[in-house]
């Protein structure tokens, strides 16, 4: 993403799982861990979304922490359907995560499920502060139920994930989503809109320090 990004592996459920560091300009105020789209259709840790994210959260003081899903650039291991990498995602999470630390869950497409069900087993231990689910895949795979203050971001032509399937998943759940005019599942050309509706959304909301 830029020069100062570390590269590095650490050990993962199905081996080495390869990895992306930001670090924020100032001290850090948690860790934002960062779940890229569907692997068995080109989905890594480049993908354009998932580095908008790792801007986002720099700028808003996390660590900004991507990484490879099993079998994906350097991870090792070999796709396992979402489950191992549920375990993948909660592995990097354990890793390196301090204890204490606030930390953000944030995901693209397949990845917005990973860190939906991630979320839900750090539920009853030590939850996130906040989860961002952009584009999230509702329809493919099976989401569970989200914090009241999750941000959901969507694209209103997506033709990947219809905005109409995301909001049958929010509609039980009166959980608001923030819909980007004209923009398509990879946010082509909106990706300064989706950075600034993160920030922005941090703006307006800060998420509750642990007491």
């Amino acid at each position: 993403m830029n020069a100062a990004t570390e590269r590095f592996s650490l050990a993962g459920p199905a081996g080495a799982i390869e990895c992306a560091r930001d670090q924020p300009a100032a001290a850090a105020r948690g860790l934002a861990v960062l779940c890229h789209p569907h692997p068995q259709f080109g989905g890594t840790l480049d993908n354009k979304v998932v580095q908008t994210l790792a801007r986002a959260f720099a700028q808003l003081g996390y660590i900004s922490l991507r990484f490879n899903f099993r079998g994906v650039g350097a991870s090792a291991g070999a796709w396992d359907e979402g489950r191992g990498e549920i375990d993948d995602a909660l592995a990097v999470v354990a890793a390196q995560r301090a204890p204490g630390q606030p930390l953000v869950l944030a995901g693209f497409s397949f990845g917005g499920y990973v860190a939906a069900q991630a979320a839900a087993r750090l539920a009853a231990g030590a939850p996130a502060e906040r989860l961002v689910l952009i584009a999230p895949a509702v329809g493919r795979f099976e989401l569970p139920p989200v914090a009241a203050d999750t941000l959901v971001v969507h694209g209103e032509l997506d033709d990947v994930v219809p905005l109409t399937a995301v909001l049958a998943w929010a509609r039980p759940q009166v959980l608001p989503i923030t819909v980007v005019p004209g923009a398509g599942h990879f946010f082509h050309g909106n990706l300064p809109v989706l950075k600034q509706v993160v920030t922005s959304a941090w703006a307006a909301r800060p998420p509750a320090l642990p007491s």
